[in-house]
């Protein structure tokens, strides 16, 4: 799995247990093989109608046009039919600030025959019946609502709750694919199987009348896999003694500096590439227009992004971990000058994400702490999935400092 670069000396001192996610349980956790968890922060919408493609494609910062390429030219079937790996999206404020992220799937078509071309009924974007589902924060799920509706206009597009009926799941830990290459091929291809497809979980669903299948994370391949099933079943592959508490999800996503959800990335406020969402994914910078596409494309092509979101570790001054002692909003700050360089966005136990500068944040001399609260200590990782040019100033500061 992708790990936090901290640097070798705060790893060789922080041995104290953290409650939540110390070096044993940590060990404990990636020994279990890959463990499942039912997100109940995020809920199901549906997006429904002929024009659903076009509005969501001058709404949203991906390019949501994938989902209406026709793909498939197949003999006649009735085993599911696999769809398009799920994009990763996020719908920004006119000024482009972030509002709400999106996981838009397009479900499997199952029991029905392909016509000659290889396409299944409702399948055509074009048709009243198409629809698209997606996994929102479930925190803002009303105004979220509202504001597609508000863009909406004479759309031909119904959008609906379907949290009752569908329910949010994340396959993760180690044992693992964790590249689209190690996915193994299943013994048929039918229609979006094979790389990026949970294989194994397409065949445990053979025989039945599901459909529904687990895609590698579209963000990252270390965070495992992601999909949305009814709510009346059990997805594929699920052992009981391998479901866990959705905050060892939330855990797993801090030690890859990954943020989820309006809460994580302040609504109304983050900035997108602050948050890392082109490398995760969820930005298109060449689909055209949407809104709040103006800023994203300048701050893009500037190429100076001074601030990101980062994994942190909070120590005492012994270099022991500290459980539940920082809160999201604490300022972190450079503990000889007092200056101040981002926040914590994000805390669980000893463990959280900031917004920080990286100029400071990552440099090998800077000893940080929480204002106000100079007995905690403050390290901020550098996860292994970072490109290296986004530390390039930061290099270079340090070779003529």
């Amino acid at each position: 799995m992708n790990r936090i670069a901290f640097p070798k000396y705060i790893l060789q001192r922080c041995r104290a247990p953290c409650k939540h996610f110390s070096d044993h349980h940590e060990q404990q956790f990636q020994n279990a093989g890959p463990v499942t968890s039912l997100l109940k922060s995020r809920a199901v919408i549906r997006f429904r109608g002929p024009d659903t493609l076009k509005f969501l494609q001058g709404l949203l910062t991906n390019d949501i046009r994938r989902f209406g390429e026709k793909t498939v030219n197949l003999p006649t079937t009735d085993m599911p039919i696999a769809t398009v790996p799920p994009i990763y999206a996020a719908l920004l404020t006119p000024q482009g600030r972030f509002l709400y992220d999106l996981f838009l799937y397009k479900p499997p078509t199952y029991n029905l025959k392909l016509d000659n071309a290889g396409t299944a009924p409702g399948s055509d974007p074009h048709e009243e019946r198409f629809h698209l589902f997606a996994d929102v924060d479930a925190s803002v799920l009303d105004e979220l609502l509202e504001t597609f509706k508000k863009y909406r206009l004479r759309s031909k597009v119904e959008i609906d709750i379907v949290t009752k009926d569908f329910s949010c799941w994340q396959r993760y830990a180690s044992g693992l694919p964790q590249e689209t290459s190690d996915v193994e091929e299943p013994e048929e291809a039918f229609v979006g199987w094979g790389a990026g497809v949970d294989g194994a979980s397409m065949s445990a669903s053979h025989g039945s009348n599901i459909g529904w299948q687990w895609f590698q994370d579209p963000r990252l391949f270390s965070l495992g896999f992601r999909g949305i099933f009814p709510s009346n079943i059990i997805p594929p592959l699920v052992e009981a003694d391998k479901v866990k508490d959705e905050q060892n999800y939330l855990l797993w996503r801090i030690e890859k500096g990954v943020a989820e959800g309006s809460t994580e990335i302040p609504k109304g406020e983050a900035v997108p590439l602050e948050y890392n969402l082109a490398s995760l994914n969820a930005i298109s910078f060449d689909k055209g227009c949407y809104v709040g596409q103006e800023l994203i494309a300048r701050t893009h092509h500037r190429g100076v992004i001074r601030k990101r979101i980062v994994p942190l570790s909070f120590l005492d001054n012994d270099g022991k971990e500290l459980d539940n002692k920082v809160v999201p909003g604490s300022e972190v700050i450079i503990t000889g000058s007092g200056k101040k360089i981002g926040v914590v966005t994000t805390a669980l136990g000893c463990r959280g994400l900031g917004l920080l500068r990286l100029e400071e944040a990552l440099k090998e001399s800077s000893a940080l702490s929480i204002q106000g609260h100079e007995g905690v200590k403050v390290v901020a990782g550098r996860p292994d999935w970072w490109p290296s040019e986004w530390l390039q100033a930061h290099q270079q500061h340090s070779a003529t400092g």
